[in-house]
């Protein structure tokens, strides 16, 4: 059976050679009932001998009779070539579409490869090239382009994660100068009342600029796409530890949260990058939750992976608008609870890393309300466990 996709190449290519193939056949067919030898000519009559006598009456009825005859085979005669010639268009027909899609399909072949190797180049991956061989024609000249345009964006990729990095660090040092002359000001005999005050203002927009900083250096390492080693990280207890950490802000909202830690939930991985992605996690259920409300942690095993989910309760929310929470500093708007709190960078940097580890971030709204985080993380790819640059590695380090 022939499938064809309404509005493909491969449609298109195939009815235009079926549509050759058909008037082609037609022409042949025309020419061939048209001048057909046998039309014309005379068919031997057996079983009729000519009269004996001289009779001319009986002789012309006699030729009248035969050529009767004769004009009755030659309508047979076109009739049954008629219908063979239609028999065999109907055939053709059918032929024609058959071989239309081969010849479609091994012209388009190329174009399908070129197709399925581009789209399983992503961002982490941009290294990679199609490097079509073969004769220099519009295909190879098409996948040449499509090399030009990842060398392009893999080039800008880098620029931009670097310039993070780098901005990023060389901040670090003038927050940390401010932050000193702060402190050594405020703590001189005899400092203002107006000083102090100005003081206790400027420390909380230094430490918010200094997580900022580090949520970029942290986003920046996660997105290059390479892990600093393979060490095996059990998840169910950086969850337990990331829970017990965050005691006395779970008892000022008077949260109630409750575990259920598979043991043997590990997976290889970058065990600092791992820490981070469970306290955002954490720290965005506790941070953006409701006082009183809940919050409800699960790690398993799937497969040889792990799964981490954690979902809070809540008002009801627009899958639109959460499926934004995943890109840097997306937020669901003023209203929601502890808003002015982040950065809007923490759910960014978990799908930055559990895509540098092969897995991904999944937000749902449940329709009952409030917000579910599901993180599945395979067992790591052989690329994740190549050594990080030293840009990354430094800026890990501060």
């Amino acid at each position: 059976m022939i499938r064809l996709r309404r509005g493909t190449v491969g449609l298109r290519f195939t009815v235009l050679y079926a549509a050759v193939f058909l008037v082609s056949g037609i022409g042949l067919s025309a020419l061939t009932f048209l001048f057909s030898s046998d039309r014309g000519k005379s068919v031997p009559l057996g079983g009729q001998a000519p009269p004996q006598s001289g009779d001319p009456g009986a002789a012309d009825q006699h030729i009248r009779r035969l050529q009767d005859q004769l004009a009755e085979t030659n309508a047979q005669h076109s009739r049954q070539l008629l219908a063979g010639m239609l028999l065999a268009l109907v055939v053709m027909a059918v032929l024609s579409l058959l071989v239309g899609r081969l010849l479609a399909r091994r012209v388009l072949r190329p174009l399908r490869l070129i197709t399925a190797a581009t789209r399983r180049i992503s961002a982490d991956d941009l290294d990679r090239r199609l490097a079509v061989t073969g004769p220099v024609d519009e295909v190879k000249d098409l996948a040449d382009t499509i090399d030009g345009l990842l060398e392009r964006l893999e080039a800008s990729f880098a620029a931009q994660r670097r310039f993070v990095a780098n901005a990023s660090h060389e901040l670090r040092t003038p927050l940390a100068t401010m932050r000193a002359s702060l402190d050594v000001a405020s703590a001189k005999p005899g400092a203002q009342r107006q000083a102090l005050a100005l003081a206790n203002r400027l420390r909380p927009e230094l430490d918010r600029v200094d997580r900022l900083l580090d949520g970029f250096l942290v986003l920046a390492r996660a997105q290059h796409g390479a892990l600093a080693g393979g060490a095996d990280v059990p998840v169910d207890d950086l969850v337990a530890r990331a829970v017990a950490d965050r005691a006395m802000g779970i008892a000022a909202k008077r949260l109630e949260v409750t575990t259920e830690l598979r043991a043997g939930a590990s997976i290889q991985g970058d065990s600092a990058l791992l820490v981070r992605m469970v306290e955002n996690v954490l720290d965005n259920a506790v941070t953006h939750n409701e006082p009183g409300g809940w919050v409800r942690v699960a790690t398993f095993r799937e497969g040889a992976g792990v799964r981490l989910v954690v979902r809070t309760g809540g008002a009801v929310l627009d899958q639109r608008d959460v499926d934004r929470l995943a890109r840097p500093f997306a937020r669901l708007g003023d209203d929601r609870t502890g808003s002015e709190n982040g950065s809007g960078l923490g759910l960014s940097i978990v799908a930055a890393i559990a895509a540098a580890h092969g897995g991904r971030l999944d937000l749902l709204a449940p329709p009952e309300g409030g917000l579910r985080v599901d993180i599945a993380l395979p067992p790591a790819p052989a690329h994740a466990l190549a050594p990080t640059s030293p840009l990354v590695q430094a800026g890990a380090a501060e």
